[in-house]
């Protein structure tokens, strides 16, 4: 069935390693990348100067459309750089030779206004890339503080994107058989409101939903629980900012609202294992332990039948077609 068918129904980030990240062959007609899985300032964040941990770049997901020939960006970070570099390499066949200089991006879905998940849009104007109507897709409010602010407006006036607006409830389709559907969560909305992304092939369904306050918040706005969301989808990229109340020294995290990881691990532990495989934790602080693959932390969410995203992970969306 086609999609119109279905249808129917604060900090800045380190410097970048100087590599993109080592990715293996494609194997897939759609597929999701993990361009980053960190906070919105990654890792190491600004001041920290004995921080050797591992690099995160903010969190973003690229899909690549093969049978289309278009990939698409979602959140815009301030690593944009090097996240299309990434998917770049992701999308290439041949290794052979270097690839052409362009951007080849044909959509960028935002979530929300704040630092990790827009400033780099800021590279597609005249200072950087001087690109031409990048297609940006965005609720209401975003649109409007795009187009009312500087730098934003700028690259409105110039022609470097070309904002299309998006509704709650209805599905941004990109092809017959690719669509986007914004789900409004609940989040610090100072400058404009707050989205996760359905993201539907034919195939399989993924959700991105890297910041939101609560999922009881969540359900008592939308009237969907996050175990209805994890029944109705086949990967789950959500919030994992911190791992406990317990993270920060000093700090009252319940001034900081955003789901535990830990916590959420509780609620859905009582699910099937192909269930909990399901879901991969993303958008973690660089206080997070998980952000050690090594650490213990990372070892009980494998352990628990979970996943922690990194940068470079692939999930399929639709097989390759039988010639």
């Amino acid at each position: 069935m086609s999609l119109l068918a279905l249808a129917a129904i604060g900090g800045t980030i380190a410097l970048p390693p100087a590599e993109p990240a080592e990715l293996p062959e494609p194997q897939c007609q759609r597929e999701l990348v993990v361009l980053g899985a960190g906070q919105d300032a990654g890792a190491p964040q600004i001041g920290n100067f004995s921080d050797n941990g591992p690099y995160l770049y903010p969190s973003s997901l690229g899909l690549i459309d093969r049978e289309n020939g278009q990939r698409f960006l979602f959140d815009a970070t301030p690593a944009i750089t090097r996240q299309l570099a990434d998917l770049e390499q992701a999308t290439r066949t041949d290794r052979s030779t270097p690839p052409e200089p362009g951007l080849r991006i044909d959509g960028i879905f935002l979530t929300h206004a704040h630092i990790g998940h827009y400033l780099g849009l800021a590279y597609l104007g005249r200072e950087a890339a001087g690109a031409k109507d990048v297609p940006v897709f965005a609720m209401p409010r975003m649109a409007q503080f795009l187009r009312s602010n500087g730098p934003w407006s700028q690259l409105v006036e110039l022609g470097n994107i070309a904002i299309t607006e998006m509704a709650e409830g209805q599905f941004a389709v990109l092809s017959d058989e690719f669509g986007v559907l914004p789900l409004t969560v609940p989040h610090r909305d100072e400058y404009s409101e707050t989205v996760g992304f359905l993201i539907m092939t034919p195939d399989k369904r993924a959700i991105y939903m890297p910041d939101l306050d609560s999922w009881d918040e969540y359900a008592e706005a939308s009237g969907s629980s996050l175990e209805e969301l994890v029944a109705g989808a086949d990967n789950l990229f959500i919030d994992a900012t911190f791992w406990d109340d317990n993270e920060l020294a000093g700090r009252d995290m319940s001034e900081i609202p955003h789901p535990r990881v830990k916590a959420t691990m509780d609620r859905l532990q009582t699910l099937p294992d192909t269930e909990r495989a399901k879901v991969h934790f993303i958008h973690y602080n660089h206080t997070n332990p998980i952000r050690d693959p090594h650490s213990e932390q990372s070892r009980e969410v494998e352990a628990r039948g979970f996943n922690v995203a990194r940068r470079g992970d692939r999930v399929c969306l639709s097989e390759p077609r039988e010639e």
